[in-house]
């Protein structure tokens, strides 16, 4: 008769097998699939790019940040990147007749790049509006519908918008942001809809504090904010969206998660 170590031991290896597995198929699955990345050069989106040529995954990094783009593509000489300004409607329209002569069609879009600005409510101008909301929402509606053009009916495709706890809660002069981030979340429902029976899923990730330096750089008085223990790190964001993308996830569709460490969960009184 087994003893209960044992028996204890067998269990943790038959977990670990199947751990292995699921991590050897989904490599497999992701080796050669195709993605796009806005706002790949630095932070969250740096991590995103990464994870995913890890995976195998081709990668069309985009950004303004030409210097971040050729470190990126010196690291990853697989990596195709593109500098543009996303608020260029005719740029993202020519950018994905590159991708269509390139690769065909693409099998996932994450739009990621935006303009984090704040800006006091008397001294926002209109065009400061107008040009958060051209970066963080127009521009993700243009790459999802050019995407959606691309993509071959029935076949497997994801868009994940990135977004911001702050749609749901604000600071002073987050006016325009907070507007841009609420619309990307109505936005993803809206797509999900729209792009019902095509193979597309569309979710989005609503990140929290997500410090893009070294965590050793802030309080523990930082860190005690969140449930978690810590502030988040861009590869949190990184790893959600690789999960949104593995092919047995595909209903969970016009969602957005929450990944913030339990921020936005917790009651302060001050």
């Amino acid at each position: 008769m087994l003893t209960n170590r044992k028996q204890a031991l067998l269990r943790s290896l038959f977990f670990l097998f199947l751990y292995l597995v699921n991590t050897l198929f989904n490599m497999s699955f992701f080796n050669n699939k195709k993605v796009i990345i806005t706002g790949a050069a630095n932070g969250i989106g740096l991590s995103l790019a990464t994870t995913f040529l890890s995976q195998g995954c081709w990668v069309w990094a985009i950004d303004k940040d030409e210097p971040g783009l050729n470190q990126l593509k010196t690291n990853y000489p697989q990596c195709n990147v593109e500098t543009l300004n996303i608020a260029d409607e005719p740029g993202i329209i020519m950018l994905y007749q590159k991708v269509k002569e390139v690769w065909g069609e693409a099998d996932i879009l994450i739009n990621n790049a935006g303009i984090s600005r704040f800006i006091s409510l008397v001294d926002c101008k209109t065009s400061d509006f107008d040009e958060i909301i051209s970066v963080n929402l127009r521009a993700p509606f243009i790459f999802s519908r050019e995407f959606a053009r691309l993509h071959t009916n029935d076949s497997y495709g994801r868009i994940i918008n990135i977004a911001s706890t702050r749609y749901v809660m604000s600071e002073p002069g987050g006016e325009a942001y907070g507007a841009s981030k609420g619309g990307i979340v109505s936005l993803t429902h809206a797509l999900a809809n729209s792009l019902a029976d095509t193979g597309i899923t569309v979710n989005c990730i609503a990140p929290g504090w997500i410090h893009n330096g070294q965590i050793s750089e802030l309080s523990d008085a930082d860190h005690h904010q969140h449930p978690s223990g810590r502030v988040g790190k861009p590869d949190d964001v990184a790893s959600i969206a690789l999960f949104l993308c593995q092919p047995g996830n595909d209903f969970i569709n016009g969602e957005e998660i929450r990944v913030d460490g339990g921020m936005t969960r917790k009651m302060i009184y001050v």
